[in-house]
Order: structure tokens, then C-alpha cells, then sequence
């Protein structure tokens, strides 16, 4: 009995871990980017998923491999796993999860996409400074020199 429930506990732990996994596909892993996501290229759609406090999908398809997953160009969140990291990531879902993004792409970072994005005509990274969002994950003072 002990057994059984210990697989069943194991097999709903790997469920919700692959539920977790980075849905967006645009940009395979360690794969080449799309040629529409050239530098300075235009694209938009639905923010679809939000992975930390500044990486989220943006769908330009219906598929997730049309999803286009994007790292911030105008803001650093705390990362994940430090303390502010959850609270980062949820300011971000109340500001962009389900609302039409529109970005334009700098260039490829691992399997996502340096990109700023606006939503209704305003930068993103302006949207979570406003509200009340502290800037400090990686790259943080790099970016702001």
C-alpha cells in the first residue's frame, strides 16, 4: 500500500513539474531563431505565459511552437528562486497574462527572444515600475549603464 501511494505521489509530482516546463516554442532549445524575429522585427499576440518577473510567451500563432518567448529589454526582476523572485513574477501575470503585447525583438538569448514590449502604448517594464516594482535581478547594472 505504501508502495502504490509513493508511485501515485511520484507520478503527480512529475505531472506538475512538466506542467511547469516553458510552454513557449518559437525558438527551439539551443536552436536557431525564426527569421521573423530578426532584430528590430515587429510582432504581437496574447501574453500566453509568464515564466518569471521579466521572461513571458507571447502567442503569434494559435500552437505553442508559435509561441515566442521573450526576456524584457527594459527591466531586470528579481530572479525566481531569490526571496522578491515570486512576487516579481505575479506583478508581472496582473500586468501582461492575457493581454495583447506588442514587441520588437533585439536579439536571441538562450531560447527566447530580447525583446520590449508594450501594452496599450506603454512599455512594460514602465507598467511594473508603476507599480511598485523593484528592479535588481541579473544584468540589472549592466543594463542601466
Amino acid at each position: 500500500m505504501r508502495i502504490a501511494i509513493g508511485l501515485a505521489l511520484l507520478g503527480a509530482m512529475t505531472a506538475a513539474t512538466e506542467a511547469k516546463a516553458d510552454p513557449c516554442k518559437a525558438i527551439p532549445d539551443r536552436g536557431p531563431m525564426p527569421s521573423y524575429l530578426h532584430r528590430g522585427a515587429h510582432f504581437s499576440g496574447p501574453v500566453v505565459y509568464v515564466g518569471d518577473g521579466d521572461s513571458l510567451c507571447v502567442a503569434v500563432g494559435q500552437e505553442p511552437e508559435n509561441w515566442v518567448e521573450i526576456r524584457l529589454e527594459d527591466f531586470y526582476a528579481p530572479e525566481l528562486n531569490s526571496p522578491a523572485g515570486p512576487a516579481a513574477k505575479a506583478a508581472l501575470e496582473r500586468v501582461a497574462m492575457n493581454r495583447n503585447a506588442e514587441c520588437i525583438a533585439n536579439h536571441k538569448s538562450y531560447d527566447r527572444v530580447v525583446a520590449t514590449c508594450r501594452i496599450g502604448g506603454r512599455a512594460i517594464g514602465d507598467l511594473l515600475r508603476v507599480a511598485g516594482r523593484i528592479e535588481g535581478g541579473n544584468g540589472y547594472a549592466q543594463g542601466k549603464n
